[in-house]
């Protein structure tokens, strides 16, 4: 990131390569949606480059990245709730993140994996902007809580108890699959 500070286009270019796949799939789980997650992702990018200049190596960069990530998503959450979509624009651009494999397995267990799967989408979707932030983070990246602190503007103790939260709005959400 410091050669990109000083213009280095070549290092931004494998800045994007190497935490393009990471950012895309955060935006993606955030919004439901592949085409604005490519959107916001490169609007993700593009602000990078532009704040290069005013980086300063305080935290890790990926720390800094995702707090950027973390701005323009829930800019654009709020820009939903603003111009909601009709349902049926929205059926038409929501895309499954998960394939399910199906591989020796029988018809009716892929079809229950597939409704627990969009079941568990659903409740993450209903989730707070923060809440759901904060699942994405620490399921999918696997982030530590220190760096999802610095992100979303929390103490850690505030991160576990927002997780916590989180964790028991979806267990109650989900409590008709956990109990079967």
């Amino acid at each position: 990131m410091l050669r990109v500070k000083q213009g280095d286009m070549q290092a931004f270019e494998s800045l994007v390569e190497n935490h393009q796949h990471r950012v895309v799939g955060t935006v993606a789980r955030m919004l439901g949606n592949d085409s604005d997650a490519q959107d916001v992702a490169q609007q993700v990018f593009v602000r990078v480059w532009h704040s290069a200049v005013r980086y300063e190596p305080s935290a890790k960069f990926t720390t800094w990245l995702f707090t950027i990530t973390r701005n323009l998503v829930f800019n654009e959450m709020r820009r939903r709730k603003r111009h909601p979509v009709s349902a049926l624009e929205e059926e038409e651009e929501t895309h499954h993140f998960q394939a399910a494999d199906l591989s020796g397995r029988a018809p009716d267990a892929t079809l229950l994996d597939d409704e627990m799967h969009e079941a568990i989408q659903r409740a993450i979707d209903s989730l707070p902007e923060q809440q759901r932030m904060a699942i994405v983070l620490r399921r999918y990246e696997e982030m530590p809580y220190e760096d999802m602190a610095v992100i979303l503007k929390l103490t850690v103790p505030a991160v576990k108890s927002l997780l916590f939260r989180a964790r028991t709005e979806l267990r109650t959400k989900l409590a008709q699959y956990l109990n079967a």
